[in-house]
């Protein structure tokens, strides 16, 4: 039975922008799923240090008969595949940065997967992008999409393009 994930991506180190563009083909790949939408791209300002470039953020949904393990892990290999190293800090520059945000309607407390993402209702570079995924995404535990962002009471991050890569073109 194939799940719906919704993941995250962020990269402000070494031409960004090619980063996420080249991150949306790599989930694409992703054995055993199906990339089933992908958000615009955003320019966000850094959380935590400001002295690091600014942020592209883009968000995916994905059909996956791969557990939220599996998942993780395939992410975590287009992380290293584009060069991420965990030595940066917690809010520290990166090339890529993949997070499972929502898996089905998984709620976790894992100390490895924590379902959905813990801070997913406190950044708007991931509630926007979220939202130009499903407009009628319902977060667990936390509620309607469009009450989040309500409720965050921040202006929308900048939309930078539109994805070139469209899954239901390939």
């Amino acid at each position: 039975m194939a799940a719906t994930a919704y993941i995250g991506l962020g990269s402000n180190l070494a031409e960004p922008t090619q980063h996420i563009l080249s991150a949306i083909e790599d989930i694409h790949n992703i054995q055993n799923s199906s990339l089933a939408r992908t958000s615009r791209l955003y320019e966000t300002a850094p959380i935590g240090p400001q002295d690091q470039p600014n942020y592209i953020n883009a968000a995916v949904s994905l059909e996956t008969s791969l557990d939220p393990y599996e998942l993780l892990a395939a992410l975590q290999q287009i992380e290293n595949q584009h060069g991420r190293t965990r030595d940066t800090g917690h809010w520290g520059a990166r090339t890529l940065d993949l997070d499972v945000l929502l898996y089905n309607g998984l709620v976790s407390n894992d100390p490895i997967l924590t379902l959905p993402h813990p801070e997913l209702h406190n950044r708007a570079f991931v509630l926007y992008p979220l939202l130009d995924l499903d407009k009628d995404l319902e977060v667990p535990k936390l509620g309607k999409l469009q009450t989040l962002i309500k409720t965050l009471n921040e202006a929308a991050p900048r939309a930078i393009q539109s994805p070139s890569f469209n899954p239901m073109s390939t």
